[in-house]
């Protein structure tokens, strides 16, 4: 049985868009953010203090803004659901990123909507995963092995990075859905309060079993992209996510793993001077046609919600 919102109850419909585009921005910064994180320090380095970062913001705005992080036992299933998804879903892409580039991190994640989409069909109960939603994103996914096909040159670790960060896409579909199924009525920034504060010991075992000692000089560039991917993208990235989340189907929120491999591109050409070749603009069409095959009629008139 579909999980329908009470329209009374439901956000405005500009304020989902604007959360939905925010999340396209900086899920779209994210890859070449976490490049450059690891720059001159150990990956663990970058990721366990981004996400120390993001846990005491993120505590300190749900004290003050709800006064309690509740601990009950339906609250304590959504953090673990949410956990999942951001140590499952993250260390793996900060492992893979030292053995594959920022644009192919965003190539596999766009597989998450086929993955997503069938769990949420088999698991939720969400619209059916039909043959038209199969061909447009299999389309948009072909897109996206055009736009990268330069990637291609293979190097000793690069199976590993790739296996790497598909395992984090299939767990951050796993996470999704079960987030879904729960049906949770906690505020967004709870549920990332509580799921980092769920993750947290894994990033601290993980960085004290593994991580080398820090150098002695540490890039600002290294620094700010923490910070950065600490504030925003641990706190507005994953807030914003799981607001769309309670709001959205879970295989409509995927889809915008399908737009961010094109505009994180852009953003890399614009900041880092990489080249946009015919294969570029070539895989962009087949993007576009994937993704109005597999959201319909809804994407052409942007009805992503109920």
């Amino acid at each position: 049985m579909k999980n329908r919102i009470s329209k009374n109850n439901a956000p405005h419909k500009l304020v989902l868009m604007a959360i939905f585009f925010m999340v396209i921005v900086i899920w779209s910064t994210t890859p070449v953010a976490i490049k450059w994180s690891g720059e001159g320090v150990s990956y663990l380095f970058g990721i366990f203090l981004r996400m120390s970062i993001g846990t005491v913001l993120a505590f300190i705005l749900v004290f003050i803004k709800y006064k309690q992080l509740p601990m009950d036992k339906a609250s304590r299933e959504v953090y673990l659901a949410s956990a999942v998804s951001i140590f499952g879903g993250m260390m793996p892409v900060y492992w893979g990123a030292q053995y594959i580039s920022s644009g192919l991190i965003s190539v596999i994640f766009g597989l998450m909507p086929i993955i997503t989409g069938y769990l949420a069909w088999r698991f939720v109960g969400e619209q059916g995963f039909n043959k038209l939603k199969i061909m447009g994103s299999v389309i948009g996914v072909a897109g996206l092995v055009v736009i990268f096909y330069e990637d291609g040159r293979i190097n000793d670790n690069y199976i590993y990075g790739i296996s790497s960060v598909l395992l984090a896409v299939v767990l951050h579909s796993i996470s999704a859905v079960w987030i879904r199924r729960i049906k949770t009525r906690l505020p967004a920034l709870t549920l990332v309060a509580g799921g980092l504060l769920f993750a947290m010991p894994l990033f601290i075992v993980s960085y004290a079993m593994f991580a080398p000692p820090l150098p002695q000089t540490i890039p600002s560039k290294a620094i700010w992209s923490i910070v950065y991917l600490g504030v925003v993208g641990s706190i507005f990235g994953f807030v914003g996510y799981y607001y769309l989340l309670k709001h959205v189907q879970a295989s409509s929120v995927a889809l915008i793993t399908l737009i961010t491999p094109v505009s994180a591109l852009w953003l890399g050409h614009t900041i880092n001077n990489e080249i946009i070749s015919i294969s570029i603009y070539i895989g962009s069409a087949f993007i576009l046609t994937g993704l109005v095959l597999h959201q319909g009629k809804g994407l052409i008139s942007f009805k992503l919600w109920r």
